[in-house]
């Protein structure tokens, strides 16, 4: 019998429908948990480069921040959440794209996040960005970045802005997102930022509670056959889910369960319906927030 259930957790990219080409989606609670091999990786890679400035890997390159940080713009509730947890509250000057996952957040970080200054209730201009005056901008393709619309690290970089991308959206070779496995992207971006804000003890910390939640996750009871499941965002002529490189296939995972799309070397990505029959689900999650409410999405599925 096919199992529906329901993620309630807030979503990236609050400025757009879920179902626009290339708009980044990534589940907040996975801010809680990450891989057991990121202890035996180069998360960060971070080194002394000269006076007050840190070496640090992002998407491939050695790229040089100030150190500490101290002025930090981070867009989107689960990067957000990637700074609180590497301990740097207190560096984020200037925030946007928060409204939907405050609440959720908040039961983290408690009103730490009330004291957050939130410059724009989506994804940010370059003008919001330009006036918060950060050192750096924490930001992803999908998650703020865009081509399209005039927002990229090369016109921060024109404003002597420097910019930190999410690793889940580093750009493969044909332009889909994600380069390495989603618990390692997202602890490797919790040591960046760590070390990059001056505060390596706290993110330090931060990965090694996420490692031991994560194998007690591993560790607890599993089917005696593993089921298939197939992440259900939103719809049009098309479903918009999640492959490889996403963050529900970590969770999934962690949990015994088979992610129907783990073939598809993606983050958020679209897919046939035809794709969806064919996987045969044992369970579908629903993907719970605006702008197809969880009633509409039942019932583009049942259509």
């Amino acid at each position: 019998m096919l199992a529906i259930a329901l993620l309630v957790s807030g979503c990236g990219n609050s400025s757009t429908s879920s179902t626009e080409t290339g708009e980044a989606k990534s589940t907040t609670a996975a801010t809680e948990a990450a891989a057991t091999e990121a202890a035996e990786t180069k998360p960060a890679e971070s080194g002394e480069s000269g006076s007050g400035m840190v070496s640090l890997e992002n998407c491939g390159k050695t790229m040089e921040y100030p150190k500490p940080t101290e002025k930090l713009f981070a867009n989107d509730g689960n990067i957000i959440s990637i700074a609180l947890a590497a301990g740097a509250s207190d560096n984020l000057v200037a925030v946007s794209s928060l409204q939907r996952d405050k609440d959720i957040l908040a039961l983290k970080y408690g009103d730490v996040v009330d004291k957050l200054k939130v410059v724009a209730p989506k994804y940010p201009s370059l003008e919001n960005i330009v006036a918060a005056d950060p050192q750096v901008v924490f930001a992803g393709w999908g998650y703020g970045f865009s081509e399209s619309k005039g927002l990229t690290p090369d016109t921060l970089k024109e404003k002597n802005i420097k910019t930190y991308l999410l690793s889940e959206t580093c750009k493969q070779a044909d332009g889909n997102r994600g380069t390495m496995p989603p618990w390692e992207a997202l602890t490797h971006d919790i040591t960046s930022i760590g070390a990059m804000t001056g505060h390596e003890e706290e993110a330090k910390a931060a990965v090694a509670d996420i490692e031991t939640r994560k194998k007690a996750l591993e560790a607890a009871p599993k089917a005696d056959k593993e089921p298939v499941a197939f992440l259900f965002d939103s719809a049009s002529d098309t479903i918009f889910s999640s492959g490889s490189f996403g963050a529900p296939q970590a969770m999934m995972e962690s949990a015994g369960v088979k992610n129907a799309l783990s073939d598809v070397k993606d983050t958020w990505t679209k897919v046939s319906w035809e794709r969806l029959a064919s996987s045969d689900p044992d369970i579908i999650f629903f993907v719970d927030y605006p702008s197809q409410t969880y009633d509409e999405k039942v019932a583009a599925l049942k259509a």
